[in-house]
């Protein structure tokens, strides 16, 4: 236990931080060392791990209370077993080896309403295991929003059974150790005299059920494992790294509870000519070098559209324009942002004779104060 890091650490976020901000932090260590992305990688399987157990935790109200209030010992039973008194709790290591392998829902029991708290029973419903699945998609989908259909090998029910794992004609029985709760009592002797110790049930694993006929096709599992296409809509806006959730795509719950959620990790392709910071775009446009000192109205290349724009005359290389709300839309307001374009002007390399003549007319007939950065640089003294 001495190795284990503190939950909100492992994310890296704050004690007070709230669901949304776990949730995300949790989303973006998940992407970074899912074992897809780092095959063979045990540093980064390890990570991963350490991410899903710390996430197990702090989104679940009940378990990041008692995290919270307790520390490890609030969420792991057998927090300071064998070392002698109540483990993280110190001041109690005099009661000796008596209590030393108490879990925390016995000392709860005993100083938190004197078996007032019982743990939580399996047999309740429970949400199916989440997924994630990464998908890559063009930089245009990804401005327009689009439908992808992806593959992905997960647990479904088992159609013969209908989930249950029981061979048809048959049903579960009532687990005869537990009477069907899920949890077995057991009294233990304290300093403090005698207290019932709640734990889960051996035989049935806490769901107060046994299968005694099991399905053949699923072996009494109630799943079974198949590759499934499922179209998901992304939405405009998305970008690297963002999170489309599925409801409901995830794995099969438990005992009717729903069924987990897929996540989808969104990662864009570059363009070739566009760039994105947030919801702006970047682009360097071209002009001729008469467009530049005459000004002239250009057309600036869109996405399915064009947009005029008139130059000023005497435009430099490097000068920029903004057009207002012809960015990428706001992934949740659906707000566009801006577009930013920077001149470049365009030398000629390739002159003819009569080309090059032009120019050098041209260039005897300009005098040099009509260059500004020209005519500053002849006033300087060397």
């Amino acid at each position: 236990m001495a190795d284990k890091r503190d939950y909100y650490e492992v994310l890296g976020v704050s004690k007070g931080a709230s669901d949304a901000e776990i949730k995300k932090a949790y989303h973006k260590l998940a992407m970074k060392y899912h074992p897809d992305r780092n095959p063979g990688d045990k540093t980064a399987e390890e990570k991963f791990k350490e991410a899903n157990e710390a996430y197990e935790i702090l989104s679940d109200p009940d378990k990041k209370d008692k995290y919270d209030r307790f520390g490890f010992a609030g969420v792991d039973p057998n927090f300071g077993a064998g070392q002698g008194g109540f483990g993280g709790f110190g001041g109690f290591g005099n009661f000796g080896g008596g209590m030393g392998g108490m879990g925390f829902e016995d000392i709860f029991d005993m100083f938190g309403g004197m078996g007032g708290s019982r743990r939580r029973s399996r047999s309740g419903p429970q949400k199916g295991r989440d997924l994630q699945k990464t998908v890559t998609i063009d930089f245009t989908d990804a401005l327009f929003g689009c439908s992808k259909q992806i593959e992905l090998t997960k647990a479904v029910k088992c159609k013969t059974c209908g989930g249950s794992g029981c061979k048809p004609g048959t049903q579960k029985k009532t687990c005869d150790q537990c009477g069907g709760s899920g949890q077995v009592s057991q009294v233990s002797n304290t300093p403090f005299g005698r207290f019932q110790n709640i734990t889960t049930c051996p035989k049935c694993g806490g769901s107060g059920q046994i299968v005694e006929t099991p399905c053949a096709d699923c072996g009494g599992t109630g799943v079974k494992k198949k590759t499934v296409k499922i179209k998901v809509d992304i939405p405009a806006g998305v970008d690297t790294d963002s999170i489309v959730t599925v409801r409901g795509q995830g794995e099969p719950g438990k005992n009717g509870g729903p069924d987990g959620d897929l996540y989808i990790v969104v990662n864009v392709r570059p363009h070739s000519t566009y760039k994105r910071r947030g919801n702006d775009l970047y682009l360097d446009l071209p002009i001729t070098f008469d467009q530049a000192a005459l000004g002239a109205k250009v057309q600036v290349p869109g996405f399915g559209e064009s947009y005029s724009y008139t130059i000023a005359p005497g435009t430099q290389t490097g000068s920029s324009f903004r057009l207002k709300g012809k960015g990428v839309p706001d992934i949740r307001t659906g707000r566009k942002g801006d577009l930013y374009v920077k001149v470049t002007v365009e030398v000629p390399t390739k002159l003819s004779r009569k080309e090059k003549k032009a120019i050098e007319e041209m260039a005897g007939a300009i005098p040099d104060s009509a260059y500004p950065k020209k005519s500053k640089f002849d006033k300087l003294k060397f």
